[in-house]
């Protein structure tokens, strides 16, 4: 198996340029990113219940030195930023833990207790990151939860920092931007099989860490893998201006949806003259389409919603702080940083419809796109998470579509058989290989990938081209800026060499699953039947949810499974199922044996039984390790 190479030379002498290019004598993210600093987790690594590592932020301590030849020098300077690890206190009353995950959890401490902020991904660092906050604070109860907004890194942790119980009992109220729910568990289930898969390239899941492996995501240093947990929130946030106090802390909410998600807020901390941003402004251009797959997010109403937070709060806050990365502090600097980051996010979204309506197509559009010099000289809006690349091409798709507008692309053979084409095109496999060799000494790497993926997609059993197409890859992560664009490529080189890794990270559980309405149960149903083979299927059967008293009835046909709620007198279905909502998602979601619940008593059927059965039979299951670099 071919090893790791090191940088070409074409890719040390550009990532040397940029230390001779880029503004590295300005330190000032150093010393906010330190400043405040109370205590750091020592060792660095969270495990757990059963001693399995789930977090290790010492693996990164490599990026305690000099940037190597195959490493960006600016992905490095962010990555040596991210890893800053530990309790930092952000102002009086407010504290912070960050490197425990990809995100940070903010704790506000109230009269008596603590206020969580986003506790993580993973119920384990959450729990952790509590404890070394309490080890130098005090043992405040949690006395309440604030989700800024629905993505699994703001929220998956929750377990680790209160329980079901204290929820329940109203001594935890959680609080959540209104639509949380519906979109946090539609994101991890209707195409979470795909997307965890594409999120283990995107986070570089089976990378080493080190110079020529992860160094980071640019948004953190990447995600935990420990238990994802869900507690539905009791308090809903819908309007902007609303203001909720919790253990003595006033807090004012500011609605964003649309932006970084499409359930989303900021808030503010009128006696702190805190502003919290949630993720929509961080030390870094976010993503308008994330590489692992979402909803192209909105640049135009981010922006508009930037602006609202800087005319609305600016001139009375200290101190701005997100949901991961570091604060500012002083009122005239988190002014022009988020007067930077409000111009980075319009300007993009301005300057693409301009050329769109010119009849660029997204891909020129997105080739040469320079940004104003004030906007490039701010570290804040380097794309090491987001890039203008990708993110002009996701302006372009949400007002376009996938299509150019040359009928020569609206109708092209699909990669396989294209790349078969191309192949035999360009003289045959050996041929292609031979001239990739050329433009891969020549250090363009960019078409030595396009030229090979052909030959691997015509050829997947041709060993030299993946051997090539390993290292072309490869150099291809040590020249980027971008954390997730390194990672995909250098995840794509180590499964050529190594195989298929499948998905090592869940963003589904047990609890987002349990957050799902019947509604949702159906929806994500209906995305696993197998339509042609369902297509002469007639099966009706109805689902008494004896929780709410409402009859959901599903109708297989043509398929496709159309289901809703009864409303008047409709002909009988062929079968009737009673059972309450958590059963429904036991017996269609959760794995559990419906022929059991109803010998057991938990569900009642009246009618034909073996209609379900035909119905069950006609879904397929999702792949989870599913291809990427090959077909």
């Amino acid at each position: 198996m071919t090893s790791q190479q090191g940088a070409s030379a074409s890719i040390e002498a550009g990532n040397e340029a940029l230390l001779r290019t880029l503004p590295f004598g300005d330190t000032q993210d150093f010393a906010d990113a330190e400043r405040g600093f109370v205590a750091a987790l020592t060792p660095g690594v969270v495990k757990n219940a059963a001693g399995e590592v789930v977090w290790d932020i010492d693996a990164y301590s490599f990026l305690d030195g000099e940037c190597p030849p195959t490493v960006n020098p600016s992905l490095w300077r962010q990555s040596q930023l991210c890893v800053k690890q530990g309790l930092f206190e952000v102002t009086d009353g407010i504290f912070q833990i960050r490197g425990f995950d990809l995100s940070n959890m903010t704790l506000v401490e109230g009269d008596i207790g603590v206020i969580v902020i986003d506790p993580l991904i993973s119920e384990e660092t959450a729990a952790v990151g509590l404890a070394l906050y309490r080890e130098h604070r005090g043992d405040r109860p949690v006395a309440g939860v604030i989700y800024s907004h629905s993505h699994i890194d703001h929220f998956g942790g929750v377990k680790g920092v209160t329980t079901e119980e204290e929820v329940a009992a109203g001594r935890c109220p959680i609080i959540a931007p209104v639509g949380f729910t519906e979109h946090a568990v539609e994101e991890n289930v209707y195409a979470g099989t795909a997307m965890a898969r594409r999120a283990a390239y995107m986070y570089g899941a089976a990378l080493p860490r080190g110079p020529k492996g992860a160094v980071g995501a640019g948004l953190g240093p990447t995600n935990s893998i420990g238990t994802p947990t869900l507690i539905s929130p009791t308090v809903y946030i819908d309007h902007t201006g609303q203001t909720v106090t919790v253990d003595g802390v006033t807090i004012e909410f500011q609605m964003t949806p649309g932006t970084e998600a499409p359930s989303e807020m900021n808030f503010y901390f009128p006696d702190r003259r805190a502003l919290c941003m949630a993720e929509n402004a961080t030390h870094t251009l976010h993503n308008l389409l994330t590489l692992r797959g979402a909803l192209v997010r909105d640049p135009h109403v981010w922006a508009k919603y930037l602006t609202q937070a800087i005319n609305r709060y600016a001139a009375r806050t200290d101190v701005v702080f997100a949901s991961h990365h570091w604060p500012t502090w002083g009122t005239d600097r988190l002014t022009e940083f988020l007067s930077v980051q409000r111009d980075l996010y319009g300007y993009l979204h301005d300057q693409t419809l301009r050329a769109l309506n010119q009849g660029v197509t997204g891909i020129e559009i997105a080739e040469d796109f320079p940004l104003p010099p004030a906007v490039v000289n701010s570290w804040s809006t380097h794309g090491y998470y987001g890039s203008v690349s990708h993110n002009v091409k996701a302006i372009y798709q949400r007002y376009m579509g996938w299509f150019d507008g040359n009928p020569a692309t609206l109708w092209q053979h699909p990669p396989v058989a294209s790349a078969r084409r191309h192949v035999e095109f360009m003289g045959g496999a050996d041929e292609a290989i031979a001239k990739a060799r050329k433009v891969y000494a020549d250090g363009d790497f960019r078409w030595a990938a396009q030229v090979l993926n052909y030959v691997i997609f015509a050829d997947p059993d041709n060993a030299e081209a993946k051997a090539l197409q390993a290292d072309t890859l490869e150099q291809l992560g040590y020249g980027a800026e971008n954390g997730t664009w390194r990672n995909f490529f250098l995840m794509g080189a180590y499964e050529l060499r190594n195989g298929n890794v499948g998905t090592p990270l869940a963003t589904s559980s047990a609890d987002i699953s349990a957050a799902l309405s019947v509604e949702q149960v159906f929806d994500a149903l209906a995305l696993r039947v197998d339509g042609p083979r369902a297509w002469d299927a007639k099966i009706v059967i109805d689902w008494r949810i004896t929780d709410s008293g409402t009859v959901h009835r599903t109708e297989l046909r043509n398929g496709l499974l159309v289901h809703f709620d009864i409303e008047g007198d409709l002909p009988p279905a062929a079968a009737t199922f009673a059972l309450t909502e958590a059963d429904l998602r036991a017996a269609l979601l959760g794995g559990q044996d419906l022929a059991k619940m109803i010998s057991d008593g938990r569900v009642t059927l009246e009618g034909d039984p073996t209609e379900l059965a035909e119905l069950v039979g006609y879904l397929d299951a999702p792949d989870p390790d599913f291809a990427i670099v090959t077909p």
